[in-house]
């Protein structure tokens, strides 16, 4: 769930439960094969039918809704594990839907107990902490300042138990804070990416209108842009700096670091150049094959804008190349 969407779904359960109503959380725990909603996916109902959020859509889901309006009127307040298989071949646990794969969905109706737990997880989200949400036969908990090894992890038996990450998945560090990086923040901020801008001109206009990232830092200088940027595989780096000689200073900072992505904005023959350089300073060739250079798809992209969608594109097929993983 995108960071903003799982924002406004914990503010409508904590907006809920303040005002003594009603309200149930419907979350995937589990998908398997072609299903339109995949583990993390939640949507919060209260008894008024009001909606927040989607657990994949169609036949399903309008059925699952009603299912926990239903439950609430009656009072059940025990969680429900629902299996759903989308053939309609199968004797039980029919979604509706026609598209082959499964997914397991539990039921929480939320009470005032909940509410503690709710106002943990939206300071969490706010602050960018991390934290594990736990959902088990014995309700919702959540574990601040903690984060396991997999983002989702389901155990169906002997009882129940889903943990999932809270918070963004991936961080975004962009280098240089002009009309492109402005463009991508805006674009990139609505998915899961907790956003760094660094740059090191003073009164860009641009960096001062950027209110899409979570973080800005000026720096004086790009030499000790290392300090500031870790490894790992859910980092993401982007180079955008005013030119080719602090595009330089900045790559060669971070080029023995592994990424999950490392792009650098600029034309082909100028990152040629650049390239070449960097040969002759000796940079071995595996650190120089990790550059995404030119960045973006090819797509004809001439303003900041058309720019922006074409590294987006790049960066989330980069983000996505193992999406259709079993239980992913």
């Amino acid at each position: 769930m995108r960071p903003d969407a799982a924002l406004a779904l914990w503010q409508f359960l904590a907006k809920r439960l303040k005002a003594q109503q009603k309200v149930a959380l419907l979350v995937v725990l589990e998908s398997l094969g072609s299903s339109p909603g995949r583990a993390g996916f939640k949507m919060a109902v209260d008894t008024e039918g009001a909606l927040c959020g989607s657990i994949g859509g169609g036949m399903m889901e309008i059925k699952l809704v009603e299912l926990a309006k239903a439950r609430m009127t009656q009072g059940i307040s025990s969680p429900l594990l629902k299996r759903q298989i989308h053939r309609k071949t199968e004797g039980q646990d029919q979604s509706g839907m026609i598209c082959s794969g499964e997914q397991s969905v539990v039921f929480l109706h939320l009470e005032q107990q909940h509410l503690l737990a709710i106002r943990l997880v939206l300071r969490c989200l706010k602050q960018g902490k991390p934290a594990v949400l736990q959902i088990s036969e014995q309700g919702l908990s959540i574990l601040p300042n903690q984060k396991n090894t997999q983002d989702f992890h389901f155990k169906r038996s002997p009882a129940f138990l889903y943990e999932e990450n809270l918070g963004f998945k991936n961080r975004l560090y962009l280098i240089g804070g002009g009309h492109c990086a402005l463009a991508l923040s805006e674009l990139l901020s609505k998915l899961d990416f907790y956003i760094t801008l660094f740059d090191d001109r003073a009164e860009l206009n641009t960096f001062a209108k950027n209110r899409f990232v979570h973080q800005k830092q000026r720096v004086d200088h790009y030499e000790d842009i290392g300090e500031w940027i870790p490894p790992g595989e859910n980092i993401y780096v982007i180079v955008m700096t005013v030119g080719y000689r602090t595009d330089a200073v900045v790559i060669r900072q971070l080029l023995p670091k592994k990424f999950r992505y490392f792009g650098v904005l600029g034309s082909a023959a100028k990152m040629e150049t650049l390239l070449e350089q960097l040969r002759g300073e000796r940079f071995p060739e595996a650190q120089l094959a990790r550059l995404h250079t030119p960045i973006g798809l090819k797509i004809n992209s001439r303003t900041p804008e058309e720019i922006a969608v074409s590294i987006a594109a790049e960066v989330i097929g980069v983000k996505n190349a193992n999406i259709h993983r079993e239980g992913q």
